[in-house]
């Protein structure tokens, strides 16, 4: 029901400029709001706590369900008037601000429906956060329960309690904040105004989605690439010390958190592999190689998938090394995807430990994280999680293939969904609209799967789930 709300600016938009989208919108704000009232109505005063056990459910159903109706305006629409695999593909890109897309000729289609799709990855980073920060971290996933002391949201291991209400206005007036701060900033160094926020939606969502095929390339303007740059990293930081940051007017936690400085030392690291490459190899003058190598790094690096150039293309290793880095992603807490850095950080250190452990086979080494001890049931379930990412991605991949995809295109668009990404290699380099809709749906999982963090959406697949 409160999802069928967010459907009035699109429609509103296209009233407005009379794009022929108006009915599109109408319908489905109709259909959404009675399906939600359905539902509602017979359950509305019935009042007990939710458990853990229906967090994972909930969790689960609030992306695929809105991604469901959040098709209908792309399917019901003259243009684009995608197919219904190809309307869901492109909604669930959205809502998991993944930014892989179907269509083509982006620039020609209605502007409620260019605002619409701005909006779904919006819409769905909101989610993302508040999962990220509030309920993750509970829910125990993939080494999250690392953050439960820290958290500013429910701590009880057994309930999902009313302060995540609490935690979740708090994060969503950051987000909005940081959204306005992104429109503004575009706005004053040239975008139009529906532009500007068309693209401060998906920025700060970490999503790629553009009103234009060319990306933020299509305005050829180097401040408002600083401007991308600056939200970008911004948003791939764990909105929990951002919320820090404004609760206690300080600035100096950035500066000791783990995966702060891991980000802010690799990125700088593989920025100037990719500058020197693209100089010596005679693609760019130094200073094209820096304005294009930094973007693409830092929108790669962090998942967001804007595009000035086309990466792809570039000489040697660069396009795999870009690619790669995605799998590190943003940081835990953040609109970012990929494994998280905190996960990377753990692995490495846990690898050092044992070849300390082959040297002096009876010491005991502690793996700590900013000086404090990380419990072996932590490590254990980030080595789980990483296992399972390895072995999903490989399953995937086959199945990709099986549907007669070459291995590239198959390999990069497991990855570029799985780490929530967009653009991939080869064929998906710059839309997935030539893939067969056996391959769509496979990706669609895996897209799923990569926002969901991998446990939250498999656990329902267990027996052992949903016995009393």
């Amino acid at each position: 029901m409160l999802f069928s709300l967010t459907l009035m600016p699109p429609l509103a938009l296209s009233w407005w400029f009379h794009d022929g989208a108006g009915d599109a919108f109408g319908f489905t704000f109709l259909l959404t709001l009675s399906a939600g009232m359905l539902i509602w109505a017979p359950v509305h005063r019935v009042r007990q706590e939710l458990r853990i056990r229906d967090g994972f459910v909930i969790t689960a159903m609030f992306w695929l369900v809105l991604a469901l109706f959040g098709a209908l305006p792309l399917m019901i629409s003259d243009n684009p008037g995608l197919s219904f695999t190809d309307a869901f593909f492109e909604s669930l890109s959205g809502w998991t601000t993944t930014g892989a897309t179907v269509i083509t000729g982006i620039e020609f289609l209605p502007k409620s429906i260019l605002f619409y799709r701005q909006q779904l990855q919006w819409l769905g980073g909101m989610g993302i956060i508040v999962l990220a920060v509030a309920i993750l971290p509970m829910l125990g996933i993939g080494g999250m329960q690392l953050f439960r002391a820290e958290t500013p949201g429910p701590v009880k291991d057994s309930k999902l309690t009313p302060r995540i209400t609490e935690t979740a206005k708090a994060l969503w007036y950051l987000y909005l904040s940081l959204t306005i701060a992104c429109t503004l900033g575009y706005w004053f160094v040239g975008m139009d105004f529906f532009d500007a926020i068309c693209h401060a939606f998906a920025t700060v969502a970490i999503g790629g989605f553009s009103t234009y095929d060319a990306s933020i390339g299509h305005f050829n303007n180097s401040a408002i690439e600083l401007v991308a740059i600056v939200f970008m990293l911004i948003s791939s930081v764990n909105f929990g010390l951002h919320f820090y940051a404004l609760r206690h007017r300080a600035l100096s936690h950035y500066f000791h958190d783990p995966e702060v400085k891991f980000l802010m030392g690799i990125l700088p690291l593989a920025a100037s592999l990719v500058i020197v490459t693209l100089v010596f190899s005679g693609v760019y003058e130094p200073a094209e190689a820096v304005r294009y190598g930094i973007f693409e790094l830092v929108s790669i690096a962090t998942t967001t998938g804007f595009g000035t150039a086309d990466f792809t293309i570039w000489p040697f290793f660069v396009p795999t090394l870009l690619f790669i880095l995605s799998f590190i992603g943003g940081c835990a807490g953040s609109t970012g995807g990929g494994m998280k850095v905190v996960r990377v950080i753990l692995i490495a250190k846990q690898g050092a430990r044992e070849i300390r452990r082959l040297i002096h086979p009876n010491a005991i080494f502690q793996i700590k994280l900013s000086g404090v001890p990380v419990q072996d049931r932590v490590l254990e379930a980030v080595w789980g999680f990483f296992s399972i990412y390895i072995l999903v991605y490989v399953i995937m991949m086959l199945l990709i293939l099986a549907t007669g995809v070459d291995f590239t295109t198959a390999f990069s668009a497991v990855g570029a969904c799985i780490n929530n990404l967009g653009p991939g290699l080869a064929d998906v380099s710059a839309h997935y609209g030539s893939l067969n809709d056996t391959a769509k749906w496979i990706l669609s999982f895996a897209m799923l799967l990569g926002r969901l963090e991998i446990f939250t959406l498999l656990v329902l697949f267990t027996p052992v789930f949903w016995r009393n």
